[in-house]
């Protein structure tokens, strides 16, 4: 626990001492972290609460743990920071906008002036025309380059003259081409003889596998990144899983997005049988592999 053994039976204005090594729910993510690093950064949202307020008004979850409402993803790099006032990122890191807003809450002033100057340059650099990375971009839009070169040129010429060409290269109108594997573990009960109908067992976890870009921009915030939380946009990644339990509602993203699937695989298993009833329970899993031009 992080409190101290009379830290249950305080009362309300009473001070209570706790332990020097505290645990936390972030958002479903456990963290066990000192004292005083939450109380490092004074003014700070996590050190009002473990210095100013009660034990009563902290919320806890169901094992006793502090918790608190946000990205627990996010987190460790709050929780880095508070450890020596130092911001230290991957390479890559997608996240900026996101985790200045994550030090708005927790009121660490300095972080967020820190992360300002990172999200100005992010955001010059996505307001130029038609950034992408140099390996992703389509023949499609090199012509498109080209052409509208070419019509620069010829504009300074007497009697030059192109068609001209839509200019509007915006980051949606470049599709990137690729691969997604949707994949998942599922089991169901076969009765004596195959005889009964089957009774199947929900999906537990729907995986993705494939180019990290392609997935962030086709499942947005209902892909769960936490398993490869650091992956740049250009590497692969088979261990982001989706947030929702449904295939069908992947099948439908994806589709939005311009995919259509091209193969599918599965595999079966007998577990084990019931010595009552003879059912037997298998173990499958299944994979579709989607394409998009």
């Amino acid at each position: 626990m992080a409190l101290a053994e009379n830290a249950s039976c305080a009362k309300p204005g009473e001070d209570v001492v706790f332990s020097e090594i505290v645990e936390l729910n972030v958002g479903g993510q456990v963290y066990i972290t000192r004292h005083n690093t939450l109380t490092s950064v004074p003014g700070s949202l996590l050190w009002e609460m473990f210095t100013q307020k009660s034990i009563q008004s902290l919320a806890r979850d169901s094992k006793g743990r502090f918790f608190v409402d946000r990205d627990g993803f996010l987190f460790r790099y709050i929780l880095d920071y508070m450890r020596d006032q130092q911001l230290v990122l991957p390479e890559h890191f997608p996240e900026w906008s996101r985790l200045q807003r994550e030090a708005e809450y927790f009121k660490l002033l300095e972080l967020v002036k820190i992360l300002a100057p990172k999200i100005s340059k992010q955001n010059s650099i996505g307001d130029e025309p038609c950034q992408s990375d140099p390996e992703e971009l389509s023949p499609s839009v090199d012509t498109a380059r080209n052409l509208a070169a070419a019509s620069a040129a010829l504009a300074g010429t007497p009697g030059g003259s192109i068609p001209t060409v839509a200019s509007g290269c915006t980051g949606q109108d470049i599709r990137r081409s690729g691969f997604i594997t949707i994949g998942y573990r599922g089991s169901y009960t076969l009765g004596r003889d195959s005889q009964t109908d089957a009774k199947f067992r929900r999906v537990a976890r729907i995986m993705v596998c494939g180019k990290t870009a392609l997935a962030k921009e086709v499942f947005g915030e209902t892909l769960n990144e936490s398993r490869d939380p650091d992956r740049p946009p250009e590497r692969y990644t088979s261990r982001y899983y989706l947030k929702f339990t449904f295939l069908e509602q992947a099948f439908d993203k994806l589709a939005d997005s311009g995919f259509h699937m091209v193969a599918c695989n599965s595999t079966g298993t007998c577990a084990f049988a019931h010595e009552q009833t003879d059912d037997k329970i298998w173990t499958s899993y299944t994979e579709y592999v989607f394409y998009r031009e």
